[in-house]
């Protein structure tokens, strides 16, 4: 756990899981649907199915968060994938940095950084062999200030 001027990083708890349902809510209005007034009519919903998903996956993804003073701002979430083995590493996995957001008025502050480094920490505790990120254009600089490069050989498809 990370303490600086009443700002802690921790993993989430399930008294978290609706704020950060919340966060999620509000970074899919900001980035996606913006000006869809039907959206939050459905919010409630959201929440809940988020939360109840939350709860359903903690084995493979863990969740960070930024809390200022008893407010949480911000959210990493870590998928933690097995991968199949070798005969010189016969427990592998990897991670998959997953919904990153901190609020819009606590940006560009550092705590971002803070929020990646405490997730690559965690990352680095668990032996991963790599994590990725699938990151808007907005945010790659920061993920290449903590280290994030380009990799020829990692591809996708939408299957």
């Amino acid at each position: 756990m990370q303490r600086s001027s009443n700002i802690t990083i921790r993993p989430a708890g399930l008294q978290d899981l609706e704020a950060v349902a919340e966060l999620r809510w509000q970074w899919i209005r900001e980035n996606e649907h913006p000006d869809d007034p039907v959206a939050d009519t459905q919010r409630a919903d959201f929440i809940r199915h988020f939360t109840t998903w939350a709860r359903e996956n903690a084995a493979s993804h863990t969740c960070t968060v930024l809390v200022r003073e008893h407010t949480v701002i911000g959210m990493a979430w870590l998928a933690v994938l097995p991968r199949v083995p070798t005969p010189g590493a016969l427990n592998r996995a990897s991670g998959d940095l997953q919904c990153v957001y901190v609020v819009p008025e606590e940006r560009n502050s550092g705590l971002g950084a803070r929020l990646l480094d405490a997730v690559l920490n965690r990352a680095r505790t668990l032996g991963l062999e790599r994590v990725t990120v699938h990151s808007s254009p907005r945010a790659i600089p920061a993920y290449a200030r903590s280290g994030f490069e380009n990799s020829p050989r990692l591809m996708h498809t939408r299957p």
